[in-house]
């Protein structure tokens, strides 16, 4: 049996993407089956678009990032960079103080692209999306993921992360960011509860209401400790989850952005 560690690049990059097809898949049946809001837009369009502009971001990546944080890592261990390099801690709490870390440092990341405008002006692509799937969740243009791809090396190093710790969190960010944005909704209870370990979809919805102050909020990928711990923690939106309008404020009424529009976006005002 072939271990993480153990596995080349290309090898970890399938792996990767057949977990990913598999949640994404399984995602997509339960929304087709169980979907909680029905929006006013075209959901095999959007999910061409969506996965159009997942493909394109993929290809930047992969030819600007010379195989990502994976490769930092592997390249910190072997010539004894970042912390936990020197200090030598126990396998299992490096593991886990890296996914911790990771986490924190996409939370912060995520809430710096809502801050800077120039930032902004790419990181609205996510938010461009007038529906809300977990085809959402890939909806970023290739130069924010150029962006993430080089700060999680950057860090990876910095920290001396385990190879096995930056894959597991790259498989862990893709499986809840999918299951966070899915069109999926818990019964009230059991959504407060699941909210105090794991970020629901009716949790990050709030995020991409068209109004600023929840659009503001709600930044975790992962896990909402950092929301809560940091104040940008939101619990219900003002409308309520039935009525909360889905996108930018300038978007309401408007079509759908297509794939060439988004990848224009960045570079148009607004």
């Amino acid at each position: 049996m072939i271990s993480l560690t153990s596995m080349t690049e290309s090898q970890l990059a399938i792996l990767r993407l057949a977990i990913f097809v598999l949640i994404i898949c399984a995602l997509l049946i339960a929304e087709w089956r169980w979907s909680f809001r029905r929006y006013p837009v075209s959901k095999l369009k959007r999910l061409i678009d969506n996965l159009g502009l997942m493909a394109i971001s993929s290809l930047f990546q992969r030819i600007a990032s010379a195989g990502g944080a994976f490769v930092a890592a592997v390249w910190a261990a072997q010539n004894g960079y970042g912390v936990f390099n020197l200090l030598m801690l126990p396998k299992w709490l490096e593991i886990v103080a890296t996914l911790l870390l990771l986490d924190f440092a996409i939370y912060l990341q995520h809430l710096v692209f809502h801050k800077i405008n120039w930032l902004w002006r790419i990181h609205r692509v996510h938010h461009s999306d007038i529906g809300f799937d977990c085809s959402t969740a890939v909806r970023f243009h290739f130069i924010e993921i150029i962006i993430s791809t080089v700060y999680k090396m950057f860090l990876a190093v910095l920290v001396g992360a385990p190879a096995l710790a930056v894959v597991l969190f790259e498989i862990l960010l893709n499986g809840f960011a999918l299951f966070n944005h899915s069109n999926i909704h818990f019964p009230s209870k059991l959504d407060k509860w699941l909210r105090y370990v794991v970020i629901t979809p009716d949790m990050h919805r709030i995020h991409h209401s068209a109004r600023w102050d929840e659009t503001n909020s709600n930044y975790g990928f992962s896990v909402p400790f950092w929301d809560r711990l940091c104040g940008t923690y939101v619990q219900n939106p003002a409308l309520g989850q039935n009525n909360m309008q889905i996108g930018l404020p300038d978007q309401q009424n408007a079509k759908p952005v297509g794939l060439i529009k988004l990848l224009l976006m960045p570079f148009q005002s607004g």
